[in-house]
């Protein structure tokens, strides 16, 4: 019988390994051109200097009243498609990225158990999808200080919060987003069991996420919406009012959690039974 290491594959060894890959830092690198991109194209865009004055919120304007501010647009601009993208790419490239490389299969022969070779790569997808989140918040807080001064919160929807209460405010939004990636990562990680080609689990993931979100802006569907993964990828909102509505929230969170645990029990099953050939 093959005796087998204490420790396959550990953790750290395949963190690194993901971090220096290029792919990660083109994801690292969006984190930082989204916000930047933005403030120069309120310094210097053909409306620079013009303020709206209609009822509706204007996000441009609001996002220059100060860092606080602007790290709420960013992560409202942020959660649509960009962060959805950046953790499909590291969950969707969990199988799929060492099939497409041949590699899997002898990652497993090395010996590396199945469940123990997901596990840790789940693990680092994981890690890597929060450093993303957090990398904007922290690079958007950091430019909008510089751009737009340090000013308190401004509510869209009414209230001022003082420094303490707007870092509080910014990290139930930012752990809400983060929780409601889960949607995507789980199915990007399905799909990576599947296929042999990880851009194919990457757009799968995003395609299907953004349908939902299709499907959701969809009136005429009633109380249906209320099923949809996306129906609750807004609820942070509801922790900008001067007292926090957990409800909405709590929901999303249960509903993107059971989810992402379905699709990776599915994943892992499904992956239990794969024949490797790459």
């Amino acid at each position: 019988m093959t005796q087998r290491t204490q420790h396959p594959l550990p953790f750290r060894t395949e963190l690194i390994r993901q971090v220096r890959r290029r792919r990660t830092l083109v994801a690292f690198l969006l984190m930082l051109a989204l916000p930047l991109f933005v403030v120069l194209a309120i310094k210097f865009g053909p409306a620079s200097g013009s303020s709206s004055s209609t009822g509706s919120v204007n996000l441009i304007d609001l996002s220059t009243k100060g860092a606080w501010n602007f790290v709420l647009v960013m992560l409202f601009f942020g959660s649509g498609f960009l962060l959805t993208t950046v953790t499909a790419l590291f969950f969707g490239d969990t199988v799929a990225g060492e099939a497409s490389w041949s590699t899997l299969r002898y990652l497993l022969s090395a010996p590396v158990p199945r469940r123990r070779l997901l596990w840790v790569k789940l693990r680092v997808a994981a890690l890597l999808s929060l450093a993303a989140v957090a990398a904007l918040t922290l690079i958007s807080f950091a430019i909008g200080w510089v751009a737009f001064g340090g000013a308190s919160l401004v509510s869209p929807v009414g209230g001022t919060f003082t420094t303490g209460a707007a870092l509080g405010r910014v990290l139930v939004v930012a752990g809400y987003i983060s929780c409601s990636l889960l949607v995507a990562a789980g199915l990007a990680f399905f799909v990576s069991v599947r296929t042999d080609v990880p851009l194919g689990a990457v757009g799968s993931a995003v395609i299907i996420v953004i349908v939902l979100q299709i499907l959701d802006a969809i009136t005429a569907l009633g109380d249906l919406r209320n099923w949809l993964p996306g129906h609750y990828s807004q609820a942070w909102t509801d922790a900008l009012s001067p007292s926090i509505d957990w409800s909405n929230m709590a929901r999303g969170s249960a509903y993107a959690v059971v989810l992402f645990a379905v699709f990776v029990t599915i994943g892992v099953l499904a992956f239990d039974r794969k024949d490797i050939t790459s």
